[in-house]
């Protein structure tokens, strides 16, 4: 079994240890090493269309991340005190959510925002003054938003679920029988205890949706991701740029993945 397990573990980093190898490629090409240097970096990062798709997945993603966070934490608190069918029911459905290929989600998304535009944008130009251009709704920022919003929310509401489950019930009776409100045991007592699960979601649902390519290839319109601008840059050829873009990128992600998974520790040795 160990010997599986170097293999697999293997199979999974060498090719990222490659990538990472080549971002500092001296040479022009990717697959030969001509010695070491750190100006793929340089150039990269003077892109200026590498650095507008870096500053609109960032965008993308904090906002992403702090909405799916607000509403999958009231979400997560309000099913905690459901019981009963209703929320197997539930359950049954955040954890589908999660399993669902992405392609599937950025398939269905792109239909239902087809879908809702066409019956929208009609009336909206009905109900318009005259003499003035109606918007149109369309594909772009706002619908890369809400789709990586609701698919990000099922990760916030898994976690947040896992630390009120662990959580002493005890503490919240003991707000009631102190005459507290429900919104002061809240804020005085919940909210601290769920705030580290609160915190790891939010950083892993903006890594999710910084490193998303599937859903926002889909609902991006005219849009461009760094993960969209990779995704087209490598049709023409892998150059060390896109391997110290892929490298950054992987860097960022293990940084932020690691730090949601020492919030979430700390958080269950603070409980116990």
């Amino acid at each position: 079994m160990r010997l599986y397990a170097i293999f697999v573990y293997m199979f999974l980093y060498i090719p990222i240890g490659v990538i990472a190898l080549f971002s500092f490629n001296a040479g022009r090409h990717a697959s030969q090493l001509q010695g070491l240097s750190t100006k793929w970096y340089g150039i990269a990062l003077s892109n200026p269309f590498v650095m507008d798709a870096l500053e609109t997945s960032l965008v993308v993603a904090f906002i992403s991340a702090t909405c799916a966070s607000l509403f999958g934490t009231m979400a997560a608190v309000a099913l905690q005190g459901i019981k009963g069918p209703v929320r197997t029911a539930f359950d049954a459905l955040i954890y589908i959510s999660v399993m669902i290929p992405g392609i599937v989600i950025g398939i269905a998304t792109l239909i239902g925002l087809v879908t809702i535009f066409d019956q929208l944008n009609p009336l909206i130009v009905a109900i318009w003054p005259n003499g003035i251009e109606p918007p149109q709704l369309h594909m772009g920022f706002a619908s890369l938003i809400a789709a990586h919003t609701l698919f990000l929310m099922a990760l916030v509401i898994i976690i947040v679920r896992a630390r009120l489950s662990g959580m002493d019930r005890s503490l919240t009776e003991a707000s009631s029988d102190l005459y507290s409100t429900p919104f002061g045991t809240f804020r005085q007592v919940t909210l601290p205890l769920i705030f580290p699960a609160i915190l790891a979601g939010f950083l892993l649902s903006f890594t999710f949706s910084f490193d998303d390519f599937i859903v926002a290839f889909f609902v991006a319109g005219s849009e461009t991701t760094l993960p969209i601008y990779v995704f087209s840059s490598i049709r023409r050829g892998v150059t060390p740029e896109i391997n110290a873009i892929g490298t950054m990128v992987m860097a960022v992600s293990l940084i932020m993945l690691v730090t949601a998974q020492i919030l979430l520790r700390r958080g269950e040795r603070r409980n116990k």
